[in-house]
């Protein structure tokens, strides 16, 4: 692995989602996985609440933490949200604030709108003010934007 890979974490890395970031990340060339969360699971090995991943040697140390913002933060350079939308943006904001790159699979940020939020989703958009940062994360859309965003919202179904 490069010495330059980028330090990464998933937050809700427990998750169908979460799993299967993880299983590409474990092998990704120029990322390292450091940090996985889970309240579920916090203090176990990835290995062990994944035994598929046994083969890995990181897998069988790295061990699931509960989700805190400014322990991530000192750990990795770029956050994955694997969570609900509605609890994602709620991560989000802080993490942004500590200087992470954002990644958000879930649908709190694809829309640039707090009121076309409301409408789809049910309720209040938690930050409303970071919609105007985040970037739908189409690259054949959005690819310049891509580069450059802080806050990047992972297209969904």
């Amino acid at each position: 692995m490069s010495a330059k890979a980028v330090q990464v974490g998933i937050v809700g890395a427990s998750g169908y989602s979460g799993e299967e970031l993880v299983r590409l990340l474990l092998t990704h060339p120029h990322a390292r996985l450091a940090a996985v969360t889970s309240r579920q699971y916090a203090g176990q090995t990835v290995a062990k609440v994944f035994p598929r991943f046994a083969h890995h040697r990181h897998a069988r140390t790295l061990r699931f933490t509960k989700p805190e913002s400014e322990l991530l933060a000192k750990q990795a350079d770029v956050v994955f949200l694997a969570l609900p939308h509605g609890v994602a943006a709620a991560f989000a904001h802080p993490l942004l604030q500590l200087g992470c790159q954002v990644i958000d699979l879930s649908a709190d940020f694809r829309l640039k709108s707090a009121e076309l939020y409301k409408e789809f989703y049910g309720h209040e958009h938690p930050v409303p003010e970071l919609l105007a940062k985040s970037v739908y994360g189409l690259p054949e859309v959005n690819r310049e934007s891509i580069n450059d965003a802080v806050l990047i919202a992972t297209p969904g179904c």
